[in-house]
């Protein structure tokens, strides 16, 4: 547990964000290491049938992560107040919530799956076992939500360092699971989503418990799931807008692959690849983003609005480092990482995923900028800007995709992302930019 309206900005900053920094990369690491596998026990074909449900599965479950992400925004701004009766029934009121949304979903995600994968433009080839992958992973969607309501929690009290520990330990059985069901049972890419669903049902259940035995602050009682019509409302709005968010900019993502499926095999897996590379690389930005969400919330719960600026200013600058590394890196190893990820010699595919990772990566800085502005803005309790940035990439992306990737083919695909970032980060900045005058107003009055 750790009180971020106190203390060195710095030292807080990188202190939170270190623990999420790893957890993240562990996360990334075992997408890596499960396409490795999937690659090498099953087959290229196996790979893509996966690849190809990646921007539906991801379009979820950011849905289910801005959700849980939303709530905990709430929980902080009562953590950053010191009032511990509301942050208790924030944690009963993010749990019952999150399982009638989740379980909803899942509901009208599994009766359309297969028209889904058929709009996306899913080859007959692959159909069967996109099918058979996306539908275990999204009938435990609500063990998912149940794990990212409590890791959510945790970091909204300051405690990154918990959820670290338990993602280590479902990403190991995870990996596990996976070459068990793979390689011994052989239930081919049915083995990879259920040592998926496994693992996070396993790693939510320790955590809860964890949790509630921990930290007395989160420990709830009967009381405490009373539904209170105000706090729902706070819960929902907030929620919901960051889930839509995400929606909206993986939606676009969906649009997208329909082009990328129609290319081919070769094509969906060198983008595959270099997404799960992008994933990886993106990371500090992310982690940066969630780091901003409870610094502003727990601040702005405390009333320390200058504290505020100068937190968004030091995330925005050690983003920017990052983009220099990431850079170096892509101009100089990625060839590489993708022969490495797709255990095979396809030029083609080794090719194609370079070439869309060395332009992508030069347009970084403005990426960053986004997750963390908007990140920021989300925890300050704004619901309006951020879902206006995302419907500008959405409607940039569905036009885009339309035009351009028609004419241009693949060359459409690497350029839509970066022409899309400079048109959404416009109303961040000058949101971010008011805001900020805003908050240095009021501090020099407090």
């Amino acid at each position: 547990m750790k009180d971020l309206t106190k203390g060195s900005i710095v030292k807080l900053i990188i202190s939170f964000a270190i623990p999420v920094f790893f957890s993240m990369l562990l996360q990334m690491t075992y997408n890596l290491v499960d396409t490795k596998i999937i690659g090498y026990v099953l087959g290229e074909s196996s790979l893509a049938a996966v690849g190809s449900t990646n921007s539906l599965n991801t379009m979820i479950v950011g849905f289910l992560n801005g959700l849980t992400n939303g709530f905990a925004v709430i929980a902080a701004w009562y953590f950053g107040a010191k009032d511990i009766k509301n942050l208790k029934r924030t944690v009963a009121s993010s749990l019952r919530l999150g399982i009638i949304i989740s379980c909803i979903l899942t509901v009208l995600v599994l009766i359309f799956l297969r028209p889904l994968l058929k709009v996306l433009n899913t080859p007959d080839d692959l159909l069967t076992e996109s099918y058979n992958y996306i539908f275990i992973i999204f009938l435990g969607m609500t063990l998912l939500m149940l794990y990212n309501v409590c890791a959510a929690l945790l970091r909204a009290i300051g405690d990154s360092i918990t959820p670290l520990l338990f993602l280590i330990f479902s990403v190991t059985l995870n990996i596990f699971a996976d070459l068990f069901f793979m390689k011994v049972v052989k239930l081919g890419v049915r083995g990879a989503a259920i040592a998926t669903i496994l693992s996070q049902g396993i790693a939510f259940v320790l955590c809860g418990i964890y949790m509630l035995m921990k930290y007395d602050i989160l420990r709830v009682s009967r009381k405490d799931f009373e539904i209170s019509k105000d706090l729902d409302g706070k819960l929902l709005s907030t929620g919901l807008s960051m889930g839509f968010m995400n929606s909206l900019i993986n939606i676009g993502s969906v649009t997208m692959q329909s082009a990328i499926n129609s290319f081919g095999q070769n094509i969906i897996l060198a983008h595959t690849t270099a997404r799960r590379l992008t994933e990886l690389f993106m990371m500090m930005f992310t982690v940066l983003g969630q780091t901003m969400a409870t610094f502003c919330g727990q601040n702005l719960g405390a009333g320390c609005y200058k504290r505020i600026v100068k937190g968004l200013k030091l995330a925005i600058l050690l983003g920017w480092i990052w983009c220099v590394f990431i850079v170096i890196l892509t101009y100089t190893c990625v060839p590489i990482f993708v022969k490495i990820l797709i255990s095979s010699d396809n030029k083609e595919v080794i090719d194609t995923a370079t070439l869309y990772l060395r332009v992508d990566t030069l347009l970084y800085f403005v990426t960053a900028m986004i997750t963390i502005t908007r990140n920021a803005l989300q925890g300050l309790g704004d619901k309006i800007t951020p879902i206006i940035s995302s419907s500008i990439e959405l409607i940039g992306k569905i036009i885009l995709t339309f035009t351009l990737i028609r004419v241009c083919g693949y060359w459409g695909v690497i350029l839509t992302e970066p022409i899309v970032w400079v048109l959404m980060v416009i109303p961040l900045i000058v949101q971010a930019v008011r805001l900020c005058r805003k908050y240095n107003k009021m501090g020099e009055k407090n």
